[in-house]
């Protein structure tokens, strides 16, 4: 009888929890799936607050373990199934480049992300996590260009991560959709996994609107 506790992964559809809910599919986990409805401001009730208390989603446990925040949760879940090849391992000379992308995210990316969808200026360089816009794009789009993912031939978490952002930030014109950054996108976009997430979240959305 298999023991091992199973991942609960707290959810909303079309929020950043999407790209979490497509790495799942990804690594052919088997998950109980807890579905917020941010429309109703559950992510803000007690219930979930003691989850996370930022009220955010993605978040996920798994036994004892209690996982927020997107870059860490995919970098605990593609660890927690080695045998579908998401991450490489401690030792491997990609294991360094896989985490720098995935915290780049979360570091860089989604500061000035923020920033620019609310028009301000970043801090001065000595303070600003990302430096300006710019170089953080360019920076990520070099390594792009060198493709066909971010760790070159190797398919990972990170590209999971990395394909459904661009996607929306794209979809909102925080991003440009630049021709490598749309090749990236559809390259990601079109594994059946993705898919997969994708319909189930379709479904997700009609139940909470109709």
């Amino acid at each position: 009888m298999d023991t091992t506790p199973r991942v609960s992964f707290f959810h909303s559809p079309q929020s950043r929890s999407a790209g979490t809910r497509a790495l799942l599919e990804e690594l052919g986990a088997d998950y109980d799936l807890q579905v917020l409805n941010l429309k109703h401001g559950e992510q803000r009730q007690p219930a979930y607050l003691a989850i996370n208390p930022m009220g955010k989603v993605p978040a996920i446990r798994h036994g004892d373990a209690l996982i927020t925040e997107q870059p860490a949760v995919f970098i605990y879940l593609a660890d927690l199934y080695p045998e579908a090849k998401l991450a490489p391992p401690i030792g491997d000379p990609l294991r360094g480049p896989y985490l720098r992308w995935l915290v780049f995210y979360g570091s860089c990316f989604e500061p000035a992300l923020v920033d620019k969808s609310l028009q301000r200026e970043p801090a001065p360089p000595a303070t600003s996590p990302y430096g300006d816009f710019d170089t953080m794009l360019k920076t990520l789009t070099d390594q792009l260009e060198k493709g066909p993912y971010l760790l070159g031939d190797t398919f990972s978490a990170a590209d999971v991560l990395w394909g459904t952002a661009l996607n929306w930030t794209t979809m909102f014109k925080l991003v440009p959709e630049l021709p490598v950054i749309r090749t990236y996108i559809d390259r990601v976009l079109a594994r059946p996994a993705l898919q997969r997430a994708a319909a189930k979240d379709a479904e997700l959305v009609a139940a909470q609107t109709a």
